[in-house]
């Protein structure tokens, strides 16, 4: 797969690479955040169709997310956020979505940096520009998509714009799934009450008590497969029903630092990941799931190479001609370069029976127990993988993936007490593991 960096300029515009100058592109754009089974449906049938013609299949990832970038310009006087603005409640990073686009064949990923300006620009010339720098033969959308200013771009205008001017197909893929549901309007963590996986709260409610549940809580329609929805569900420690919709465990990722090392202390030791987590974290609790070590950062030909695919990308356009960058004097840079990236060995870290890849007890919240003595309470997350081999992970880049809730986090009256839970809580992790 080819990853190709590219920044608007100031005014907007793009410097999109040519891919070839005979061969056309079957294209799919969006964020893509979570790559939840509607996203899968809509890349896969892109990968399909340009298979069949004979053509490239091209995503067009933007990054940041579009919601964050216009929420922040409208609370800051129309300014465009910084580039390294925070997104907590980003399913997936950007890398994890790239391995999954892999996964599914795609030729081409375009990854545009997404800017108000970039915005401004109808649907009718960012299409105009797909067919005539990208050879764009059919573009394929979800049913619910829209673009340009405005996001006047819908399905139905796209559609006309297709057969008015001859030049695209555009393909309308079935991504709705089960159908619709129901959330908060304002999503917030409510941690379970009890041991076990949650349940939906509105199962077996009739038509008044689920009206009155909606109003308590400003409820909005959603889809079931759709990223608000899946954050909905972590945010309330239903990760089953998450990884669902998802068509995988969902997981989070960060660097292995030195914690307070209770765990070890008490014969649990845990890997404790940075504030800096790519993913959303769910609500507080104990979870079942998997610990896997994707190895050091690269910072030699010697080093194992975690370095992400997007950074790998962006880092050898650097080297060439700095086309990621917008000229000093805001006109367009000269046109990235598609690069192609071995995802081979992050892929044998992430596969089934790796080496690198243990079940493992999750814990995310302040440790209640210890609270008291550690002054003001920190929200971590660290691991404890069920395992025999002593790990030494310091410094690594890990995944954390989650299969299961066990219970919420617990103020115990002893250490003694802990060490009997936590002993609980590894084996309901193996046993988890053993049956995934």
């Amino acid at each position: 797969m080819n990853i190709t960096n590219l920044v608007p300029d100031v005014n907007g515009l793009v410097n999109w690479p040519t891919l070839s100058v005979n061969r056309k592109s079957v294209v799919t754009v969006g964020s893509f955040d979570g790559m939840h089974q509607g996203h899968r449906a809509v890349i896969g049938r892109t990968v399909e169709l340009a298979k069949r013609n004979n053509a490239f299949s091209v995503v067009i990832l933007f990054d940041p997310r579009p919601s964050v970038v216009h929420q922040y310009a409208k609370t800051h006087q129309g300014q465009q956020p910084p580039a390294d603005i925070a997104d907590p409640e980003r399913l997936m990073g950007v890398d994890q979505r790239l391995r999954v686009m892999d996964e599914l064949g795609v030729d081409h990923v375009l990854l545009v940096r997404y800017t108000l300006a970039f915005a401004a620009k109808s649907f009718r010339f960012f299409l105009g520009q797909l067919v005539g720098k990208l050879g764009m033969r059919t573009l394929v959308l979800g049913q619910d998509a829209h673009m340009g200013a405005g996001r006047t771009g819908d399905v139905k205008a796209i559609e006309n714009l297709a057969l008015a001017t001859g030049v695209f197909e555009l393909d309308i893929v079935d991504d709705r799934g089960p159908g619709y549901t129901r959330i908060p309007q304002n999503i917030a963590y409510v941690a379970p009450e009890g041991p076990g996986e949650p349940k939906d709260p509105t199962v077996g409610m009739t038509k008044a008590q689920m009206r009155a549940w909606s109003k308590k809580h400003q409820a909005k329609q959603a889809r079931v497969w759709s990223s608000s929805n899946v954050r909905y569900l972590l945010s309330h420690g239903r990760i089953k029903d998450a990884n669902a919709i998802l068509g995988a465990p969902h997981a989070i990722e960060g660097t292995v630092v030195h914690g307070e090392q209770r765990g070890r202390g008490i014969g649990f030791p845990t890997a404790n990941l940075d504030t800096q987590i790519d993913g959303f974290l769910p609500v507080d609790g104990v979870y079942a799931g998997w610990l896997v070590d994707l190895g050091e950062p690269k910072n030699g030909d010697d080093a194992q190479d975690s370095t992400t695919s997007a950074d790998a990308a962006d880092q050898a356009s650097q080297d060439a001609v700095r086309p990621d960058v917008a000229n000093a004097d805001g006109t367009t840079p000269a046109a990235s370069i598609p690069l192609p990236v071995d995802l081979a060995s992050i892929r044998s870290r992430l596969a089934p029976h790796s080496p690198y890849r243990w079940p493992a007890a999750i814990s995310i919240g302040t440790k209640p127990t210890f609270e008291a003595e550690a002054g003001e309470p920190e929200r971590v997350v660290e691991a404890y993988a069920v395992t025999d081999d002593w790990l030494d992970l310091y410094g690594h880049r890990a995944r954390i993936e989650f299969t299961g809730f066990l219970r919420p986090q617990i103020k115990f009256d002893s250490v003694d007490a802990l060490k009997a839970e936590l002993a609980v809580n590894a084996k309901q992790a193996a046993d988890a593991a053993r049956q995934a």
